[in-house]
């Protein structure tokens, strides 16, 4: 089974080829979505066809750039919503919500 049909998601949205979801995680790295993290992340995303955004504490955005990614200021174990509109959402969510169990490899 894979790890995305474990998840719960926050919200399932789909029509034709396109998917829209939605979840929520947690920053487990213990400085944070520093640097490393947010370089981790913009380079899992770079073959990806989906809008991916980031949400923290009401501020949403493209997480595609990691001056914005940083701009969120995440700290250890703050709460992150990850939302993936696109044909291949459901893999970009299952790489994104790895990579965040794993400490981005830290």
């Amino acid at each position: 089974m894979s790890y995305l049909n474990r998840l719960r998601f926050d919200h399932i949205q789909e029509w034709g080829q396109s998917v829209k979801l939605i979840c929520t995680v947690e920053v487990r790295n213990r400085m944070g979505l520093h640097t490393r993290p947010a370089i981790a992340i913009v380079k899992l995303l770079q073959n990806c066809n989906s809008m991916v955004h980031f949400t923290h504490q009401e501020e949403t955005v493209d997480a595609k750039s990691v001056l914005n990614l940083l701009m969120l200021a995440a700290a250890k174990n703050a709460q992150i919503t990850i939302s993936i509109d696109g044909s291949d959402a459901d893999l970009t969510m299952e790489k994104l919500v790895q990579a965040f169990a794993n400490k981005f490899g830290e």
